[in-house]
């Protein structure tokens, strides 16, 4: 796991060379009261207390039906928008996002507006809104014909759009309004609906992500799977229709495992046991003896010298067995003895196998940020800078090939690195950059709160200051999370009785 810059090559060559060897794709403000303030304020953008304080105050008094109040706070609300814009215009970083979760009890009144003031008050110009997580979708439970339950299910708002609302507030504020939604990770909800069996992913143990995820919401699927494809795709439309500024795909990997099983090793690790995944995977074969060898390699784990012989026995009119990438070894090699040709065809298999089950997060990407291609709105991933690595002969079970992630969508690496000080983030961040061509818009994510440390982390300004040293690489940075910034705000939003 070592961050080493000789490290750090091999692993990017060895990615590289995986994929290129074996098959490509398949398919802020200011205080209002005195200059020196004004001053002080702008180096975050930040809005003063006293000017945060007067913008609330009259928040409660138009919720109060208080006259005047309502469009004296739409005046400051216009007027702090502007000024917003006009600090990120010359403040680093330009884009300064924060992650949001909404909840069932934020329909009340003036309680989305209390939050996207907030959000204004830091200095933030991106709000992240988490529209699809744990199975549920931020949708009108009476407009909703995803298959996923709506996140409000109160009675009497089955025709509340809070995700509407949201975008419509934000925007109003200076804000854009990303949607950022889960993934390959479709829920526990999904794996209760009838006719999903096949599309949940497992690996050779029989088990599917429940088995391996602590909480037990999380189920993963398939990516391979045209079902999972087709219901993923209809919640995308369906997202999009509310027109978001961004769309965000988080959990674009398989699941993170515990222990000794966080490094995937052999066959049985991976996520290759369901119906589709085996199909496409024997589809890479380009003979039968390619054929065959993948189907005894998938079955067992391993190879032997007599599966070998009796490949070469049953088709006797091919050469050497193919499949998707192979280059087959030039004469003489290619009449080895068979006790030569078994590690090589061993090995050759198994990269074959990680680079399918990789090749199928590719592919999903590529089908989930589709729609908003087509819009003409942006999209990004969001991954771990560590999810793609090799350790010793094996991967990070994630898989999460994220240095092969399109160049024309947006890369959110989550720097969560807790060592104490800014160098382990600093790290994550340099190898991200160091691995993405040119041109790729990069946005790292830190997790933190302002002015002081939490969890193991630096506050949020220090770790900012210390990757403000690649400013010309970075377009912007998000803060993970709102719920880390106001914790008893959330926790009352999120327990609350709705009124």
């Amino acid at each position: 796991m070592s961050n080493h810059p000789l490290n750090v090559a091999r692993s990017t060559l060895f990615w590289r060379c995986l994929f290129a060897v074996v098959f490509t794709s398949s398919s802020l403000l200011p205080n209002f009261e005195s200059e020196a303030a004004r001053v002080q304020g702008t180096e975050y953008c930040q809005l003063s207390s006293a000017a945060a304080q007067e913008k609330e105050n009259l928040r409660l008094s138009a919720l109060k039906g208080k006259e005047d109040a309502e469009t004296r706070y739409q005046n400051m609300v216009e007027k702090q928008a502007e000024e917003l814009h006009e600090c990120r215009t010359r403040t680093w970083p330009q884009i300064q996002a924060i992650w949001l979760r909404l909840y069932p009890c934020d329909i009340q009144p003036g309680t989305i507006d209390q939050i996207m003031d907030r959000i204004v008050n830091r200095g933030y110009n991106q709000v992240y809104l988490e529209v699809f997580y744990d199975g549920q979708v931020l949708l009108p439970a009476r407009a909703n014909p995803t298959v996923w339950p709506a996140v409000i299910r109160t009675p009497g708002a089955e025709n509340v759009d809070i995700l509407a609302t949201a975008i419509k507030k934000g925007r109003q504020r200076g804000l854009k309004v990303y949607a950022w939604m889960f993934t390959v990770n479709f829920g526990y909800t999904y794996a209760q609906r009838p006719g999903r069996e096949e599309a949940i992913a497992r690996n050779g143990k029989g088990q599917t992500s429940l088995y391996v995820v602590d909480n037990g919401s999380q189920v993963f699927i398939d990516p391979y799977n045209l079902q999972a494809k087709r219901d993923y795709y209809q919640l995308v439309q369906e997202i999009l229709r509310r027109r978001p500024d961004g769309l965000l795909l988080d959990y674009v990997r398989y699941p993170r495992q515990a222990g000794s099983d966080s490094i995937a090793t052999k066959v049985s690790d991976l996520w290759l046991f369901s119906p589709a995944t085996q199909e496409a995977l024997f589809k890479r074969a380009q003979n039968y003896k390619g054929l065959d060898l993948i189907r005894r390699f998938l079955s067992k784990g391993y190879i032997t010298g007599t599966d070998i012989t009796e490949v070469d026995k049953l088709y006797p009119q091919e050469g050497e067995p193919l499949w998707q990438g192979r280059i087959p070894p030039a004469p003489p090699n290619s009449i080895l003895p068979v006790t030569d040709r078994q590690p090589l065809l061993q090995w050759q298999l198994w990269q074959l196998a990680v680079a399918h089950a990789m090749q199928g997060i590719l592919d999903f990407v590529t089908l989930a940020s589709y729609p908003a291609k087509q819009q003409g709105i942006p999209a990004g991933v969001v991954f771990f800078p560590d999810g793609n690595q090799t350790v010793g002969q094996g991967y990070d079970s994630r898989l999460q090939p994220w240095d092969r992630f399109p160049t024309t969508l947006e890369w959110h690496p989550m720097a969560y690195g807790t060592c104490g000080n800014v160098s382990c983030i600093v790290a994550q961040v340099q190898r991200v950059l160091s691995m993405a061509k040119p041109g790729t818009q990069i946005m790292p994510a830190l997790a933190g709160q302002w002015g002081k440390s939490v969890s193991n982390r630096p506050s949020l300004e220090a770790q900012m200051q210390a990757l403000r040293q690649f400013a010309p690489q970075l377009k912007g940075v998000s803060h993970f999370a709102y719920s880390w910034q106001y914790p008893e705000s959330d926790s009352d939003r999120k327990f609350c009785r709705v009124k």
